[in-house]
């Protein structure tokens, strides 16, 4: 069972992390913390790389080690492509190195704690 729904979450998602980057959001509240954006950034793509960790493990049957390799890569390049998106097809949004930073450092932190949890390089 939970075969059939990792990856159909883990699709969702990402079509919804993507159409909530490149949509335009007129008035978005303010949750009085600094940094609040950055702070999305991270948690969404950390959940983002774990999400396709266990799509690849569960649904491609890959070793552990690749598919930390794969979601990382995955979430990395799908940040970047966003940010290059917010900054040709909307008029809303701007291309932010900064957004990109910090996707992958979530992404990576992500990584990493798959890593230790899951004893992949050992």
């Amino acid at each position: 069972m939970l075969k059939k729904i990792v990856p159909i979450a883990t699709v969702s998602y990402t079509v919804l992390l993507a159409t909530v980057c490149l949509i335009t959001i007129k008035q978005v509240p303010d949750i009085g913390v600094s940094y609040g954006d950055k702070i999305f950034h991270f948690l969404a793509y950390g959940l983002l790389t774990i999400l396709w960790f266990a799509t690849f493990l569960l649904t491609f049957k890959i070793t552990k080690k690749s598919a930390v390799g794969y979601a990382l890569i995955f979430a990395v390049v799908f940040g970047i492509i966003i940010e290059v998106l917010q900054g040709t097809l909307t008029v809303s949004r701007s291309l932010d190195v900064y957004d990109m930073v910090v996707n992958t450092l979530g992404a990576l932190l992500a990584s990493f704690i798959l890593i230790v949890k899951n004893k992949v390089l050992r």
